[in-house]
């Protein structure tokens, strides 16, 4: 076995490094965490990052003789600034979970049993080689499709361009945010990113829709939002449950779902035939003005009311709260926004909104991305493919992020072998079966394939179909491509370090990625030896080097935020006109709708509710429900039900029910949550229970699964993005 790189290596290696690093300023000098004492233990404090959820604050590891006895919030990260949720102080959690797989192994048994062998790590790279150079000889490097998430993915996505496919794709964007991003890029010539860059600690009213705040925790999202409201900053909470956000809402606005764009364009309407709209903004800044208001004269609140079954009163209300407190309005533009298929034109409503407000690039609006410079590897020539991509990201779908791809466009194409057929699955950090909508379907899909490969932390439901499994080592074991957030106030880079040595046999996977690429010979894809020469080269133009970051674990730059901090020169938008683009003609080229227009969702039939859901605190997605602290906050999900609703199915609060949808599939039991909360016409579940692989012992079969339930999907003509909730469900008969 090749010397692997420890994080012990790991540091000394990066303080030598660090000495040839460009002089940084005294004022930046780190403040170095020496070693200290927890209780009666010894222990090194590691600068690191989390990965509970995608939000990646700052953490500090305790470490005593090589375990991880604690983790805190680290004060010098820029962002979350010392603090982390439950999840993110529950990390050793999953560290020293007893059921994290440990081993890579080979499937015995038929797909679908969960029967392995374990192997050692020679044989399964050796196998995982000699499939994909078969497999590229015999169907060409397009036939196998790459499905990632996390930032760690990253290592991985260059060997799969290295290796020649272009069939890559992670549901952040058709699963979650990727309508969002295209709908303000058209809009304000560039999409938001992550963490969405709202004004939220300086705005004197926010506006969420369909936003959970306080449910969905980002830390440093949610300290902001809660500095803005101590403020002052009024709220208006538009959702068709009452949120933790809609309880401090001083407008609780509770829509009819499918029915948020009727409420955006009257929105639009008021601000307009009142004059409330920022008028100097507009005339500076946007075209298309003319047009737009010619648009909406005919939505007017009373119109909407019809639609939403929100009061015309509370609309105008509401209209000219905002008018009154412009520019410093934060229109929320949500993140997972894949609901009614309408996503793409929905998204443009807010960032028409936004403008209209004066708020984008504006104090207490959106701020705008300041960029970071950073280092490149030399790198071979990528080659192009011949038949291009299979997901219809640019072709069927023609506004699809193609760097980001389509998960649902690569499914469709294993099924149908339409544009070709797709042989082989690489799925990494991420569990298809609950993060991608119809899991019938993926499961058919998997059926046909000749090869899947899983590399992950957890023994998850997929594992049970997959031919070869991969055991990555855990966010505290590994380092992983640095952090650079550009959409923050001040800009940041922030690393991962290795807070201790990987436990059992599993690896990091920059480790995997790269001893793969040397027996499929692309190693001159990545051209370097250890962590630190790759942090090194990505460091080089920022003034930072490696010693500096890995002990600090994040450093900032000066940012500018808002228009106003810029030259006028640097104050236009990488759009077509250099302008804010209220009316879209990159749309009207297609033959889409240039502005949105309001198109009914598909109703219930009778006797069934609408499914909706949503995340909760203690957990993120699928990934924490087996977690000794987060389970033990949280052990199960509730099926929200109006009081009319349950008194109606004759069900009371904390019975357990089987849920079933249109399409009869059935749910696991699930307790009763009797509420005036929600709609009488919505069923929630929060998202990620239900669990099916018996290998996770405390999450197996606790709650119910709302992905289960996602028979149907309303797709995004534009972007692929699949509409989620056009589901329905009833209680099951006994």
């Amino acid at each position: 076995m090749k010397e692997e790189i420890t994080r012990r290596r790991f540091l000394g290696t990066a303080a030598t490094l660090g000495a040839g690093a460009a002089a940084v300023p005294a004022a930046a000098s780190p403040p170095v965490h020496p070693p200290g004492w927890t209780g009666t233990a010894r222990v090194e404090k590691i600068a690191t990052t989390c990965e509970m959820c995608f939000w990646r604050c700052g953490i500090l590891a305790s470490v005593s003789g090589g375990k991880v006895v604690r983790v805190e919030g680290n004060p010098d990260h820029p962002q979350s600034q010392g603090r982390l949720c439950a999840r993110g102080n529950a990390g050793t959690g999953l560290l020293y979970d007893p059921d994290r797989l440990k081993t890579p192994l080979l499937r015995t048994g038929e797909r679908g049993e969960g029967r392995f062998k374990p192997v050692g790590w020679d044989e399964a790279l050796d196998f995982l080689a000699g499939r994909l150079v078969k497999l590229r000889e015999e169907h060409g490097p397009e036939s196998l499709a790459f499905f990632p998430h996390g930032n760690g993915a990253r290592f991985f996505a260059t060997l799969m361009r290295a290796y020649g496919t272009p069939n890559s794709a992670e549901p952040s964007f058709a699963q979650c945010r990727g309508p969002r991003e295209v709908g303000y890029s058209l809009t304000f010539g560039q999409g938001l990113g992550s963490p969405e860059p709202v004004d939220l600690e300086e705005a004197r009213l926010v506006v969420l829709i369909g936003s959970h705040l306080g449910e969905n925790v980002f830390t440093s999202q949610i300290t902001a939002f809660a500095t803005g409201l101590a403020r002052g900053a009024k709220l208006i909470a538009v959702d068709p449950r009452f949120s933790t956000a809609a309880s401090k809402a001083d407008w609780w606005l509770p829509i009819r779902p499918g029915t948020d764009i009727a409420l955006l364009l009257a929105w639009m309407n008021v601000l307009i035939v009142e004059g409330l709209h920022d008028k100097e903004y507009i005339n500076t800044y946007a075209a298309g003005f003319d047009r737009l208001a010619d648009h909406v004269r005919e939505f007017t609140p009373e119109w909407a009311e019809a639609i939403t079954e929100i009061p015309a009163g509370k609309i105008r209300e509401t209209a000219r709260a905002m008018g009154k407190a412009k520019p410093a309005v934060a229109v929320h533009p949500g993140r997972h926004v894949t609901w009614y298929g309408d996503d793409t034109q929905r998204a443009r409503a807010m960032a028409i909104l936004t403008a209209l407000l004066g708020s984008w690039g504006r104090k207490g609006g959106l701020f705008l991305p300041t960029p970071i410079a950073r280092g490149s590897f030399d790198l071979p020539d990528f080659p192009e493919s011949k038949r291009g991509r299979a997901d219809g990201a640019g072709t069927r779908f023609p506004l699809a992020v193609e760097e980001l791809g389509v998960t649902n466009g690569l499914i469709d194409a294993t099924l149908s072998g339409d544009p070709y057929p797709i042989k082989a699955w690489i799925v990494y950090g991420q569990n298809m079966l609950e993060s991608i909508p119809q899991p019938a379907r993926t499961v058919e899909a998997i059926g046909k394939l000749d090869l899947m490969v899983v590399v992950d932390v957890l023994p998850v439901d997929q594992i049970r179909y997959a031919d070869l499994v991969l055991p990555e080592a855990t966010y505290l074991e590994r380092y992983d491509p640095p952090t650079i957030v550009e959409s923050a106030k001040r800009p940041f880079i922030a690393v991962r370090s290795p807070a201790c040595e990987p436990l059992f046999e599993s690896k990091p996977g920059w480790w995997i990625a790269k001893e793969l690429a040397k027996r499929l010979k692309l190693e001159a894809f990545f051209p370097w030896e250890t962590p630190e020469q790759h942090l090194g080269t990505i460091l080089a133009p920022t003034g930072f080097g490696v010693r500096e970051l890995v002990s600090r674990g994040a450093v900032a730059f000066p940012g500018k935020p808002y228009l106003e901090d810029r030259p006028p020169g640097e104050r236009s938008f990488d759009t077509a006109s250099g302008k804010i683009e209220l009316y879209s003609e990159a749309l009207a080229k297609i033959g889409a709708d240039p502005l949105p227009r309001y198109t009914p969702p598909v109703e219930p039939p009778r006797g069934f509710l609408r499914l909706i859901y949503g995340r909760a605190p203690v957990h993120s997605f699928a990934r924490t429900q087996n977690n000794e602290a987060l389970s033990a906050l949280m052990p199960e999900n509730e099926v929200w039900l109006h009081v009319s609703v349950a008194r109606d199915w004759g069900v009371t609060g904390g019975q357990r029910i089987v849920l079933e949808n249109a399409e009869g599939v059935k749910s696991s039991p699930v307790r009763v949550k009797v509420t005036e909360g929600i709609r009488t016409d919505c069923a929630y579940l929060v998202h990620g229970f239900g669990q099916r692989s018996r290998a996770l012992r405390r999450a197996f079969g606790r709650g119910a699964s709302d992905n289960s339930l996602m028979s149907r999907v309303s797709v995004d003509p534009l972007t692929g993005g699949t509409g989620m909730r056009v589901n329905f469900v009833r209680a099951a008969k006994a």
